[in-house]
């Protein structure tokens, strides 16, 4: 299972993957951290030296999910998706077995507002039918 210092390790890779970390994506990696137990300085200290993705395809079904929904999520944030962003996120969801056009799908129905509320079970229900 991965530890919250994965998950934002994750995160940061993908906001990273247009060679720019967005106030936004700042934002939004310090919000997950925060509300999953990581201080300030924890978070800043992953942003500012980010490890290797480890092995996604160990996860539980909810959690490769919630990862999945993240880095999606997080990919909109700033407004701006960028050719590099999509292929990080499909890159990850092949490592946790789906296919990579569960992004695609996915995109279509997160927000890049956290306020707007998501129908999980309904995301959930795409992302399976994504399964490699």
């Amino acid at each position: 299972m991965l530890s919250t210092k994965e998950q934002i390790n994750i995160l940061v890779h993908l906001s990273m993957a247009d060679n720019h970390l967005a106030e936004e994506e700042s934002k939004m990696i310090h919000k997950v951290g925060e509300r999953n137990g990581l201080n300030k300085k924890e978070i800043d200290q992953i942003i500012d030296n980010p490890k290797p993705i480890p092995n996604l395809a160990d996860l539980s079904p909810d959690k490769k999910f919630d990862y999945l929904y993240s880095v999606i999520f997080l990919m909109k944030v700033d407004g701006k998706i960028f050719q590099s962003e999509i292929k990080f996120c499909e890159k990850v969801a092949s490592a946790m077995g789906y296919k990579p056009s569960v992004v695609a799908d996915l995109s279509g129905h997160i927000y890049s507002d956290d306020t707007i509320e998501v129908d999980r079970q309904a995301l959930l229900d795409v992302a399976n039918q994504h399964l490699a």
